[in-house]
């Protein structure tokens, strides 16, 4: 069937993000060109058109979705949104040889359980189609070519197009992971967070996979966090400009630029540390990144470096995981003078144990896993606490 074009005027889109990363979000947004940005819970609203939709996808580094709303509309109860999605007119955004998947989030009494209106939004397209061609489209959900966000708030029901499609944390660069694995998005949150100037040599002393150094030397290049994409689900959209696409790819590639900074890790298991080489290899970075498969705590002096850490949160330790914190504190103080050192832990009894007060305290969250983001400004003479 003929695919048909459509508006490309500006229009409404949602950027959906981590919890604590949306000032970031809304930042990298406005610097992109967006118009009318507004912060949510998790998410921005903002306004653009098509050409923007797709340079936020392949720029965004602290985005996870990006949703363009098609339709909102009242609803009564399941009946009433049945009748709803089967008068909206489903050949204005996909083909009846499109195979297409839902993503539901009920926060209504009216559909308690999400999958049901999951259902129920499947049978109104299925039924649509069945009515007006005597034929249906199928459902895949291993590879859709058309993503709808179905989100039903109380009475109000807003349906979105997907426009990204899988995760845009998913860089395309990790072959492989440690365990405990940190998303992409939240990595480069804890380097915009941490205000890094890409001037100052950047060292993780836990590095683990290598995502934190990896999106640094991406942040510092300016490379796109979606260079290594093959595929987004706007791409099968009925109005996908591919010439405008290959522009705009073309446009925000010939912005990478070069850099000497120095950005260094450690990482002292050896099967993690393979798994971090192999990634940073696989991102193009192997220059830039060096890594050394050593203990952090056999540092030797480190002086005036920007230094963010992930360490293990108790569940892998063998060791007390109190005097393992502690010996974090004792080591910065000694060893770190003239550091900026940013620490992330979802073990926010341990943590104190580092005694050494924070200069900032932020709420994230790795997963479910509600964490404190720790910035501590080493000089000489700092008292432990």
């Amino acid at each position: 069937m003929k695919k048909n074009k459509l508006d490309t005027s500006n229009f409404v889109m949602i950027a959906k993000t981590y919890f604590g990363l949306e000032p970031l979000l809304a930042n990298e947004l406005k610097q992109l060109g967006a118009k009318n940005i507004k912060i949510l819970n998790r998410a921005i609203k903002f306004v653009g058109d098509n050409g923007f939709l797709y340079k936020a996808n392949y720029s965004l580094r602290t985005a996870i979705k990006i949703l363009k709303p098609v339709k909102v509309f009242k609803i009564k109860d399941q009946d009433d949104f049945y009748k709803n999605i089967l008068s909206i007119n489903w050949d204005s955004f996909m083909t009846i040889d499109d195979k297409f998947m839902i993503n539901s989030n009920s926060n209504s009494n009216i559909f308690k359980n999400s999958l049901f209106l999951t259902y129920k939004f499947k049978d109104g397209i299925v039924d649509f189609y069945k009515k007006k061609y005597g034929m249906r489209p199928d459902i895949n959900l291993a590879n859709p070519t058309i993503v709808f966000d179905v989100y039903l708030h109380e009475n109000t029901c807003t349906i979105s197009l997907d426009s990204s499609g899988d995760s845009l944390h998913k860089r395309g660069y990790r072959l492989n992971t440690g365990l405990a694995p940190l998303s992409e998005v939240l990595a480069a949150g804890l380097v915009l967070i941490s205000g890094w100037d890409k001037k100052k040599p950047l060292f993780d002393g836990m590095c683990g996979s290598g995502t934190v150094l990896i999106e640094a030397a991406m942040i510092a290049l300016n490379i796109p966090p979606q260079i290594n994409r093959k595929k987004f689900a706007f791409q099968n959209w009925i109005d996908f400009d591919e010439n405008l696409w290959n522009l705009i790819v073309k446009s925000q590639n010939n912005k990478i630029r070069k850099s000497e900074i120095e950005i260094t890790g450690y990482e002292i298991n050896n099967k993690i540390f393979e798994i971090a080489k192999k990634n940073i290899l696989n991102a193009g970075l192997n220059s830039i990144i060096k890594i050394s498969n050593k203990n952090f705590f056999n540092s030797s002096s480190i002086i005036k470096k920007h230094i963010i850490i992930n360490p293990p949160y108790g569940i892998r330790l063998k060791e007390n995981i109190d005097n393992f914190y502690k010996n974090i504190g004792d080591l910065i103080k000694n060893k770190f003078i003239g550091s900026d050192v940013w620490i992330i832990s979802s073990n926010l009894e341990s943590i104190k144990k580092i005694r050494l007060k924070p200069s900032k305290k932020i709420k994230l969250y790795q997963g479910k896993l509600e964490c404190r983001y720790l910035n501590y400004k080493i000089y000489k003479g700092s008292k432990i606490n």
